[in-house]
């Protein structure tokens, strides 16, 4: 029985074994991580509508674009009335996910929030929220205005490259966030970068332990893009077919998980996130977020459709996902076994 055969039989493999797939052929592993994908979350494709609702980040990661000592960015932060209008946009799209994304901006109160996150949940819609470390009494505050999810990036857990490329944050504080957010009932999504400068197959091998054993309900990673503006600005790029082979192993270790397939990897290649849906992923994040704003949001240069209208960017998704025999899911997305 070969690795990948023990996988697909028992989802359990340890360190070595993780670093020896890594290591191989990505055609024989993307086929199984698709039949496994099959059984699992089926066919179906969960499109969730993401506004980017501020660009003002307290943080300074090494890698983001948003970082706090980054002068070259044109800051902005959308009203309540422009959030929940685009909100409103995204829903008469036919998106059943509202993915609420900012850096860490400590200009939304919880007062403020909750009452966005009300009006929005008023729409019969879910609610997934990624604006960063917050406290216990926070994530509560949000869970009860109508969150459902929450997607929290770990990066990575080497612990020494994560203090490294995060100065100023804690790894501790980022895993009790996470832990929080479990035992508050939310679905929880982490996820990690691929290519870090200083990371190795070893830590991304335990990247992936770490959200099988947390576990978590949803995993989403892409490959790092050097930002001109940031200390890696001269660094290499992540490898795409390396982050291609992690989702497709992570499907197999967490069959039944939300899995998308992330933006950053169709801006190294045009196909990635189909290859990437090929290969075991099921989530498509389209970005909904008025054009005006979204070219203020760099993350990383080279954004793939920052240039598209809310409305084309769903038709060309929908598109390419029905061309590949897939399906449009209209559910809300929740995972499955949970």
């Amino acid at each position: 029985m070969n690795l990948i055969e023990k996988v697909m039989q028992s989802q359990q493999l340890n360190k070595a074994e993780i670093v020896e797939i890594l290591l191989g052929d990505y055609s024989g592993l993307a086929n199984a991580a698709d039949a496994v994908r099959k059984r699992y979350v089926g066919d179906e494709v969960h499109l969730r509508g993401l506004i980017e609702f501020s660009n003002h980040c307290k943080q300074n990661c090494c890698y983001c674009g948003l970082r706090c000592a980054n002068r070259e960015v044109d800051r902005y932060r959308l009203s309540p009335e422009e959030i929940v209008a685009e909100a409103k946009l995204a829903k008469e799209l036919g998106y059943r996910t509202i993915v609420m994304q900012s850096g860490e901006d400590d200009s939304f109160s919880v007062d403020k929030m909750t009452a966005i996150l009300k009006q929005i949940k008023a729409m019969d819609v879910a609610i997934t929220l990624s604006i960063g470390e917050k406290t216990y009494e926070e994530y509560k505050a949000y869970k009860e205005a109508g969150a459902d999810r929450y997607l929290l990036r770990i990066e990575t857990t080497d612990q020494s490259l994560y203090h490294k490329l995060n100065p100023g944050m804690r790894f501790e504080n980022r895993v009790r966030c996470l832990e929080d957010l479990q035992r508050l009932g939310y679905e929880v999504g982490s996820g990690c970068l691929i290519g870090l400068p200083g990371q190795t197959l070893e830590s991304i091998a335990e990247d992936i332990l770490f959200f099988k054993e947390f576990p978590l309900d949803m995993v989403g990673l892409g490959p790092f893009i050097p930002n001109p503006a940031t200390p890696l600005a001269d660094c290499e790029s992540g490898n795409l077919e390396l982050s291609l082979k992690v989702i497709a192993l992570i499907r197999l270790l967490m069959p039944d998980i939300n899995i998308p397939a992330t933006t950053a990897m169709e801006t190294l290649d045009k196909t990635a996130r189909f290859r990437a849906l090929q290969g075991g992923a099921n989530v498509i994040m389209p970005n909904v977020t008025s054009l005006s704003y979204r070219k203020k949001y760099q993350l990383y240069p080279g954004k793939s459709g920052i240039d598209d209208t809310p409305q084309k960017s769903r038709a060309v998704i929908c598109e390419k996902v029905l061309a590949l025999g897939r399906k449009i899911s209209e559910g809300y997305g929740f995972r499955k076994n949970k």
